[in-house]
């Protein structure tokens, strides 16, 4: 089996390009894949998680702002902007704000063991992932909370017209690969599935919490004009096609904003023609 020299992915045979990276597959033997050391951590908690990081030497911590909640004195922290170049810092300040992050990215390392604490900021769940080398993971815009350094956060534009229009989530994903571990919060309890190839699961657009790269996803119409006004579900939904995993979380923090806003009596999510006024508001 032969892996990417530059991602470390696995290659397919007689391939020149490799499918995660791009990069050219090269003449040169085949190196295998980085391993990274597992990351000790347990995440303590019900609806208001938090994640506790046993953090070794020379392991290192990237972190979403202000996520941190507690750490030791030993544990060193620095904010700066990732990227070697001023250009790849610029670019990379950019991709972050598109995905609803801040600018800068807190890094955390430690001379000897040191623990330390990040939680999300509203209630909800933190979700762990386990990445081998090249493997991705897509999760909702916001959500990311903090990782090994040697994981990549980028930026991903979901590719049908009709999912960037319509989703709940907009145009914009987080794309996460690995190798190393990487942690999620999103709000609510979640549910998770494994599709087998060619299996669907029609879900409500913003309820997305994360998915396998190899899922397809895409938004189409709930069905009847009736259905798509009065049966307050909105007029999309999002479908996902296997094989792969995906998690749906139970409430959103739209939908909280919503519920909780002073001019609610509360009911339903849409009531009536609510749904009309709603078809391009994608913050759900």
């Amino acid at each position: 089996m032969a892996f990417c020299t530059s991602c470390g992915s696995t290659l397919i045979d007689g391939a020149r390009f490799c499918t995660s990276c791009g990069q050219p597959a090269g003449t040169q033997p085949a190196q295998p894949a980085p391993v990274v050391p597992a990351l000790d951590y347990t995440i303590q908690g019900d609806n208001l998680q938090v994640i506790r990081i046993r953090l070794k030497p020379g392991q290192e911590l990237y972190a979403e702002a202000g996520k941190m909640v507690y750490k030791q004195p030993q544990v060193v922290w620095e904010t700066r902007m990732s990227g070697a170049t001023l250009g790849e810092k610029v670019w990379g300040a950019i991709k972050r704000k598109l995905m609803g992050e801040s600018l800068f990215l807190t890094y955390f390392h430690t001379p000897v063991q040191g623990e330390i604490g990040f939680a999300g900021s509203y209630p909800g769940r933190i979700q762990a992932f386990d990445l081998h080398a090249g493997q991705s993971v897509f999760v909702q815009r916001d959500s990311f909370l903090v990782a090994q350094a040697t994981t990549q956060l980028n930026i991903a534009f979901v590719k049908k017209l009709g999912a960037g229009f319509f989703g709940g989530e907009g145009f914009i994903l987080e794309k996460l690969t690995g190798p190393g571990s990487v942690f999620i919060h999103a709000g609510g309890d979640f549910v998770e599935f494994t599709l087998g190839p060619g299996e669907s699961l029609q879900v409500d657009t913003g309820c997305i919490v994360a998915f396998d790269e190899g899922v397809d996803y895409d938004i189409q119409f709930v069905g009847g004009i009736k259905t798509a006004l009065f049966g307050g579900e909105g007029l999309f939904l999002a479908t996902l096609t296997g094989p792969g995993r995906v998690i749906i979380q139970s409430m959103t923090l739209e939908k909280m904003r919503r519920e909780l806003a002073p001019y609610r009596a509360g009911g339903d999510e849409h009531k009536g023609l609510d749904a009309i006024t709603g078809i391009f508001d994608s913050d759900d």
